[in-house]
């Protein structure tokens, strides 16, 4: 991706791993979403009902409702190939900035994301010599038909982007020049820390070198515009006003932009660290709409903006207005000068879509949440973000500089982090007075009305995906979770007890299920839930937006909430966690063995995806299902043990034994287990999730002697076939681990998933393998995902769901992949078991792979 790059420059400080591209790069494969066209003709057969209760839902929810549907799938976001590291912490919405420099993609409006390139959201540079402007330049490649007067079209030849996240790093060479610009973007994210981590700021720090032999004036000027690019920004009354702060001898000015609509007002602000040889100035507005002259005339002129004092007017309806910093200095012939600048936008109380509650975001705890806190924002960002740079080094360092580890892992670990803050993720303070439970207590098998890690730490939620909108979806949760859990632990748990909250919840409100064309409850008691809601309701308060299937008839929910409960556990070391989680515990478990249906210990599938595979029928005993039960009647036995509950123990034992042999009995072939028992002709494919219990009993060291579920001979045959198949005999061994394959090492085309690539059960399953010893097939089977999704298709910072070999992805932005890292779990609880393979040590993989 860097072979149109003419530069010579490496910038400053821009690191030796990441994601880098020139700017000048074109991705030459297009791929489509999934659609009716992507389906074949048995499975429009199998479907039709599906579609037609969808379209009449789809028609009441978007022109009766006004609504926007959860899951659109007659308007799936195209894919657009642009997009850099999103600018933010964690719950305070999100801006992304594209890899060329444009701000592309918009969550303010907590999960609603708006897709719009605001033109005049742009740096420039000016270049002056002995009075006089030698240089400017719209640092963009782009040539638009707004702001005219501007001299666009930088060649993007002649610099490259660089992303580490939550940092990224794009190096201007100025042709002609012999100037060099580094800008460094920097976000709040910053493991273990619960109170920086939720600001809504972003840093762009300018790393100035001159090469010439004389002296230069240089000032880069920012512009932004009052909004997003959406309607709401002409529909009048937004106005701007500059600002100064000074706290302990730091100096911060800047221009606040006030967007005030009538819900979820807002504030930008744009500002600039003063400092000796820095010179600061402001144009308060300016309309981005005409050609521009100006402020062009204005920065050329001198160097400099007019800075006028006082307020802007409010804009008239269909007007526009935006604002302008610059920040300008001497650099001194072969010297270097940094220039500090930041974004903040303060948007502290918020609604949902229904609009019935208010609610505070994380970071009000410290701004306050009475709207003008965007100025101490800036403030506070411009003073501690060297400390940030400090904690993030030492966090990453020592991933970085392990030579054992290949490079493109080290990108994709840190990098695909980005879907913590950008998926659509909110944050928000819980009021004393909430009752999470509805009235139910531990003495009835629920939880404290409100505990104390909610109370301390907040709500989290992200999004399935950017296109799948729903929180929390917790059969995805389950893979993505150990990001949470090694990073922000305590978020992981607050998360936690919000599923058990409503799990032991019910909700007998009649809805038709959209696949069966029945109606059912929204919410059965004593099963979790598939999600805590659709971030256009009232998240928490309605869940399980999704309506495709019932999910109180799925089986994976409550086996992987219980194995989630252990792992959080013997990762945190919270005895009040898990005594407040083992009641709910029980509770799901009874649940669940309502699906036992023979009693021989082995729950059975019900005919259709009853499980996150939600496209992929599976009927009785199954590995993926089975296998989930039986690693969750491993860890109950585990918490009873620990909790000296000997009643409890010798009951999950005694279905744990049965189970383990009718498990093996039914689905064991002598090397791997059987996707089904149907009998149908592909109940004997080769799931590449089929270890997916394993991978969490295996995580929380457990899996042998007394805790042994599948027999270890059995788990390293299976990996070793969805190696040598699922991975090897697809494209190649190039793009990962296809969700099913036939033993005959051709793709299972029977549904419209077995023939998908799921990024994130790829990396679970590279995780798999990594702790069973196979780490050079683990990473060869990883790298295939990312090289396909990031340096093939043009996917950065929106990873999907899925890809088909050919022409066709699945949901872009998806939660799944942060399930990398659960590698990195692996990799920091590495045993040091023999790999299969020659050579295959973690020593070794860095030269192989």
């Amino acid at each position: 991706m860097m072979n149109m790059y003419t530069g010579s420059s490496k910038g400053v400080r821009v690191p030796e791993f990441g994601w880098r591209i020139c700017l000048a790069h074109r991705f030459e494969e297009k791929r489509k979403p999934f659609n009716v066209s992507s389906i074949s003709f048995c499975s429009l057969i199998d479907n039709f009902g599906l579609g037609v209760r969808y379209l009449n839902w789809w028609y009441r929810k978007t022109h009766v409702e006004k609504k926007v549907p959860f899951i659109d799938m007659l308007n799936s976001v195209p894919l657009r190939q642009i997009y850099g590291a999103p600018l933010g912490g964690i719950g305070g919405g999100t801006i992304t900035r594209g890899w060329r420099g444009e701000f592309c993609r918009w969550q303010l409006n907590p999960g609603m994301y708006t897709y719009d390139n605001v033109t005049v959201d742009q740096f420039t540079v000016c270049l002056r010599k002995n009075g006089q402007t030698v240089y400017q330049q719209v640092l963009s490649v782009d040539k638009p038909h707004t702001l005219q007067g501007w001299n666009w079209g930088y060649c993007g030849r002649y610099a490259f982007y660089h992303a580490l996240y939550p940092r990224a790093w794009t190096v201007y060479e100025l042709p002609g020049q012999n100037v060099t610009l580094t800008c460094r973007q920097i976000s709040p994210i910053i493991p273990h820390d619960y109170k920086d981590s939720s600001l809504p700021v972003s840093l762009f720090v300018w790393d100035v070198e001159n090469q010439n032999d004389y002296d230069l004036e240089v000032a880069i000027m920012f512009t932004i515009q009052n909004g997003v690019g959406t309607k709401d920004d002409t529909q009048g009354g937004h106005w701007n006003e500059p600002f100064y702060v000074e706290k302990k001898g730091e100096k911060v000015s800047g221009v606040l932009l006030h967007h005030c609509i009538s819900v979820n007002p807002y504030t930008f602000g744009i500002s600039v660290k003063e400092k000796a040889g820095t010179t600061v100035s402001h144009l308060t507005a300016f309309n981005p709409s005409g050609m521009g002259h100006e402020v062009w005339r204005d920065l050329m002129q001198d160097g400099e903006l007019d800075s006028p004092a006082g307020k802007s007017c409010p804009t008239e309806k269909g007007e526009k207005t935006a604002a302008a910093v610059a920040a300008s200095c001497v650099v001194r012939a072969r010297g270097q000068h940094c220039l500090e600048f930041c974004l903040a936008w303060d948007m502290p109380k918020i609604y949902f879509g229904s609009r019935e509650k208010e609610h505070l975001r994380r970071y009000t705890r410290y701004f306050g949440s009475s709207g003008d806190a965007a100025s101490e924002l800036c403030h506070y960002a411009l003073t501690h973000y060297k400390e940030w740079e400090q904690k993030i080094d030492n966090w990453q360092r020592p991933i970085l500089e392990n030579r054992n580890l290949p490079d493109w892992y080290k990108s994709a670990l840190f990098n695909e982090l980005y879907f913590i803050a950008d998926g659509g993720t909110i944050w928000i303070e819980v009021p004393s007075n909430t009752d999470i439970t509805g009235g139910k207590r531990p003495e009835d098998g629920g939880l404290p009305a409100l505990p104390d890690v909610l109370r301390e730490y907040g709500r989290f939620a992200y999004l399935e995906g950017q296109e799948y909108r729903m929180y929390n979806t917790y059969d995805v949760h389950y893979y993505a979770s150990f990001a949470l859990n090694m990073l922000w632990p305590y978020l992981e748990l607050s998360l936690q007890y919000d599923i058990a909250a409503s799990a032991v919840k019910e909700d007998k409100t009649q809805i038709l299920y959209l696949k069966s064309g029945k109606m059912g409850n929204v919410k059965t008691k004593d099963v979790v839930p598939h999600d805590v809601g659709d971030p256009d309701d009232e998240p928490w308060e309605r869940p399980n937006a999704y309506l495709i299937h019932d999910t109180a008839d799925w089986k994976d929910l409550n086996p992987k909430f219980v194995l989630l409960v252990y792992r959080d556990y013997y990762s945190t070391k919270n005895d009040v966690y898990l005594r407040d989680m083992w009641p709910v515990c029980k509770a799901v478990m009874e649940s669940e063995q309502r699906f036992d249906k023979n009693g021989d210990g082995l729950i059975e599938n019900s005919g259709y995806g009853d499980q996150t595979y939600d496209g992929w029928i599976v009927t009785g005993p199954s590995a993926y299902s089975g296998g989930l039960w039986l690693a969750s009647l491993c860890v109950m036995c585990k918490m009873a043990k620990i909790l000296q509950d000997d009643f409890h123990y010798q009951k999950y034992f005694s279905i744990l034994e049965k189970g383990k042999e009718a498990y093996n009995r039914i689905l064991w072939n002598g090397k791997y287990y059987n996707y089904d028992s149907s009998g149908k002709y592909y109940s004997n494919s080769v799931m590449a999730d089929q270890c997916c219990g394993q991978w969490l009993i295996r995580a929380c060291d457990l899996g042998d002697g007394e805790f042994e579920v599948f027999p270890e001979s059995h788990v390293r045959s299976a990996l070793e076939t969805i190696f040598s198949l699922n991975v090897m005999r697809f494209a190649d061994g190039t793009m990962g681990a296809v969700n099913g394959m036939r033993p005959d090492g051709t793709v299972d085309n029977s549904s419209v998933q077995s023939n998908e690539v799921w990024i994130g059960v790829v990396y679970s399953l590279a995780a798999t393998m990594i702790q069973e010893g196979l780490t050079e097939e683990g990473f060869k089977t990883a790298e295939g995902c990312y090289r396909t999704a990031w340096e093939r298709l043009g996917m950065s910072f929106q990873t999907p769901e899925a890809y088909c070999e050919k022409k066709v992805y699945r949901s872009l932005a998806y939660m799944r992949p942060l399930s990398i890292w659960s590698m990195q779990y692996a990799l920091d609880n590495y045993k040091g078991k023999p790999s299969a393979s020659a050579g295959g040590s973690l020593q070794n993989i860095s030269n192989q792979i």
